[in-house]
């Protein structure tokens, strides 16, 4: 065989063998799997539920992601331990959703020390080593409801009233900012006055329940509830309904799920909700963008909306219900 036949044959072997190494480096990529995991706090309260919804919603579109997700059963322990069994897998990165902000963060610096990307949704942690913060502005969502609260009172300068606060969990940040951001509106009124001091319903609506029913047994006027969340609101409108109280008391909760706190504001059970969008989709979103090697915020704020007998049915009838 002639010399030029046989490095005509070579080249198209090189060519070859170099189609086949790009096919396979195709087929490599279009195997590719990133492994994210997901604590969860706990997936008993609706809200909570309807997170995990959304998140393997936004998993489903996405064949190249395996997601992992634990149930920290609404125990600190158990989600520390998920998260370090999630460390002990390797993840890619590792989004969380804390119970309790102090109570966490030692594990999720456990996680950043083993160079895991760490993305926290809804509730903080106490330090900002983390990737991305996602979630909404809780001190904003609670200066909306306290100046609702001014206006549904008479007004600024001028709002009168006996106020019931259920807290959320007392170790959570959530809870912190809606209280604070809630005084800072009321507390400029003289008129207004709370009376409990920090009660905790830990976000449940049967706890709300009897708080609620201890607070209407000890004051004869109450005008208005503003629960941490829309279950806990509820539970105080229950425990009013039955003591023959609801109708002079106004209801204020947070959250707006369609199901929940929507509809109690269109059946006229709750005066109003605040939408308290659930980060999960979002938060899995940006960990795919930051694993494709694209820059990412150390922040970012879900948006929030008021929702009262005016647009209720309209949400709803946006989301086919």
């Amino acid at each position: 065989m002639k010399r030029r036949d046989l490095i005509g044959l070579a080249a198209i072997a090189a060519l070859t063998a170099t189609t086949a190494l790009t096919a396979s480096q195709n087929a490599f990529a279009q195997d590719k799997k990133f492994k994210i995991g997901f604590s969860q706090a706990t997936t008993i309260e609706p809200w909570r539920a309807q997170f995990n919804k959304d998140i393997i919603a936004e998993a489903a579109k996405h064949p190249e992601v395996e997601l992992i997700i634990t149930d920290g059963e609404d125990k600190t322990e158990k989600q520390v331990a998920d998260v370090e069994n999630l460390i002990r897998q390797e993840v890619d990165a590792l989004l969380i959703s804390p119970k309790e902000s102090a109570g966490l963060t030692g594990v999720v610096l456990q996680a950043i020390d083993a160079k895991i990307p760490v993305f926290v949704l809804d509730r903080n942690v106490e330090t900002d080593k983390y990737t991305q913060f996602v979630g909404g502005d809780n001190k904003l969502i609670g200066r909306a409801a306290g100046e609702y609260a001014v206006e549904l009172l008479g007004g600024a300068g001028k709002a009168q009233g006996n106020v019931v606060e259920i807290w959320g969990g007392m170790g959570t940040q959530p809870a912190h900012d809606r209280h604070d951001g809630f005084h800072e509106f009321t507390d400029k009124e003289p008129g207004i006055k709370n009376l409990l001091d920090q009660q905790s319903g830990d976000w449940k609506q049967d706890q709300a329940y009897n708080i609620m029913a201890n607070a209407l047994r000890s004051n004869e006027k109450i005008d208005l509830v503003y629960g941490h969340n829309d279950p806990m609101a509820y539970g105080a409108y229950l425990a009013a309904k039955d003591a023959g109280r609801e109708k002079e008391i106004k209801f204020i909760g947070i959250d707006a799920l369609p199901a929940e706190g929507v509809t109690w504001v269109k059946n006229g059970e709750l005066t109003a909700t605040f939408l308290y969008a659930t980060p999960g989709a979002e938060g899995l979103r940006q960990a795919i963008k930051f694993l494709n090697g694209e820059k990412v915020e150390k922040t970012i704020t879900l948006p929030t909306e008021k929702v009262t007998s005016e647009n209720a049915e309209a949400i709803l009838k946006s989301k086919g219900m």
